[in-house]
């Protein structure tokens, strides 16, 4: 995944959707950080995307969730 996605982007996904991109999203944060523990990343703000990305869908999730 790695790719930083908009507010934009999110709001047009399935509450599905969003659900398998955010378990998709923290398992790839696993692996960045336990990459980054054995040897350095080359570029460590890959970690700091993909928690903004976490975070954007986790949001987005709840909002949806609190409307119904």
């Amino acid at each position: 995944m790695h790719n930083d996605m908009k507010t934009s982007e999110i709001k047009k996904l399935t509450v599905s959707e969003i659900e398998e991109r955010l378990a998709a999203e923290k398992a790839a944060l696993t692996r960045l950080k336990i990459n980054h523990s054995i040897s350095p990343l080359d570029n460590p703000t890959e970690i700091t995307k993909t928690r903004k990305t976490i975070a954007k869908l986790s949001t987005e999730l709840s909002l949806r969730s609190n409307q119904e």
